[in-house]
């Protein structure tokens, strides 16, 4: 049996990446920052190193999603969690001779081009250009600048200690009713923007569940986590073709009102 830990558990991601291996015959370890009322998780420091290393003792695989997630942070609120813990996420990986980490990386790498931000709220107007895994960086916030640490990072540890690294660069994680509602809320470049980047609940389970088990032909491996949207700029034909990953739902179905699925409940 694999053993799985999950850091950040409590968030939102974290919730479905438990829901992704409702159907596998694994072990998983849930790690968040505090305690919930709902959710059984062990706390975690991610800044402490000894407490990390002491955390995945046993463990095969780390799915690390634990982080300050506000694009909109300062650097002091953004670099002891997604700088300092994201290196001790690697180091205590190989302290206790994991196979494979699933970093969880962000949009906002690569985004200042397409970015709809307080800096550049004009730019999804129009046609955006098509960002893929092997593009050079171009982070928006300090927030996607620790991302693009966090990928190198993986990229380090790949390659100078032979661990398994899948960066996934995830979307915008939205139920349909909050897609259609962000979208009612939004002006013409918040609207594509969304319709861009709109990850399901379902397709968000499908693409951790194929980072954290596919065997990979390259490492460390960058994919895109966003769903099958027809206005998309990420590409995704990495993600299908290095993972397996087979996304389900679009945008564009649920605005235009051709697609009533179950949050949260795709099959596929």
């Amino acid at each position: 049996m694999t053993n799985i830990a999950i850091t950040g558990a409590s968030g939102t991601v974290g919730r479905e990446a438990i829901g992704a291996f409702d159907d596998r015959d694994v072990d998983l370890t849930l790690f968040s920052h505090s305690e919930t009322e709902d959710l059984e998780t062990t706390t975690l420091e991610i800044a402490d190193y000894e407490e990390f290393v002491d955390a995945l003792e046993d463990q095969n695989v780390l799915i690390h999603l634990a982080a300050n997630p506000d694009p909109r942070a300062e650097w002091d609120a953004v670099r002891g969690p997604n700088v300092d813990g994201l290196y001790n996420a690697y180091a205590a990986a190989v302290e206790n001779d994991l196979e494979r980490v699933v970093f969880a990386s962000s949009n906002h790498a690569v985004n200042m081009d397409n970015a709809v931000s307080g800096i550049r709220p004009e730019s999804t107007v129009g046609t955006p250009s098509i960002v893929r895994p092997g593009d050079p960086p171009d982070p928006d916030t300090y927030y996607g600048v620790t991302k693009v640490f966090g990928e190198a990072m993986g990229s380090y540890y790949a390659k100078r200690h032979g661990l398994d690294v899948v960066t996934l660069r995830i979307g915008w994680l939205l139920t349909r009713d909050e897609l259609r509602q962000e979208v009612a809320d939004r002006d013409a470049s918040g609207e594509r923007f969304a319709r861009a980047m709109w990850l399901s609940p379902g397709d968000c389970r499908r693409v951790i569940e194929a980072a954290a088990t596919t065997a990979l032909e390259t490492n460390p491996m960058v994919a895109h986590g966003i769903s099958d949207n027809t206005e998309r700029f990420l590409s995704l034909t990495e993600t299908m073709q290095g993972l397996g990953y087979r996304p389900q739902d679009d945008a564009q179905a649920v605005l235009d009102g051709g697609d009533e699925g179950r949050d949260g409940l795709e099959t596929g």
